[in-house]
């Protein structure tokens, strides 16, 4: 069923319902690490309150930026090449991972970012086909 519903729902689809959910763990994670940070940092009052808003809105941006690269690529790849295997998990890891350390404007680390995403999703495919 999941296959032929994949082949239905559209990427642009795919990629929201994806932002979404894995956005909204990264504002829960947010919530959980910023009053920790915030207590380490010694912040108290206001600025306390401004460093976990803060805090819940970069970790729920970064994690919903990588969910929406990631699906959207995967989908639109598997989708060109009509296949459902570990390469379009390993190609949308190294687009995802690069989108990520874009930030940096360090190439070394968009590449080590790009890897290390790519071999992880790669691995998780391969592991979930075999």
């Amino acid at each position: 069923m999941k296959d032929e519903l994949s082949d239905v729902v559209p990427c642009s689809s795919l990629a929201v319902d994806s932002i979404l959910r894995v956005g909204t763990a990264g504002a829960i994670w947010g919530l959980c690490i910023g009053p920790y940070d915030a207590r380490k940092m010694g912040l108290s009052g206001k600025p306390r309150a401004y460093f976990v808003a803060k805090s819940v809105s970069k970790f729920s941006f970064q994690c919903g930026l990588v969910a929406g690269v990631f699906t959207a690529t995967r989908c639109g790849i598997q989708r060109y090449r009509r296949r459902d295997d570990w390469v379009n998990g390993l190609v949308a890891g190294a687009v995802s991972g690069a989108a990520v350390a874009a930030g940096t404007r360090s190439w070394p680390h968009v590449l080590g970012m790009a890897c290390l995403v790519s071999v992880c999703s790669a691995a998780a495919d391969f592991s979930k086909t075999n």
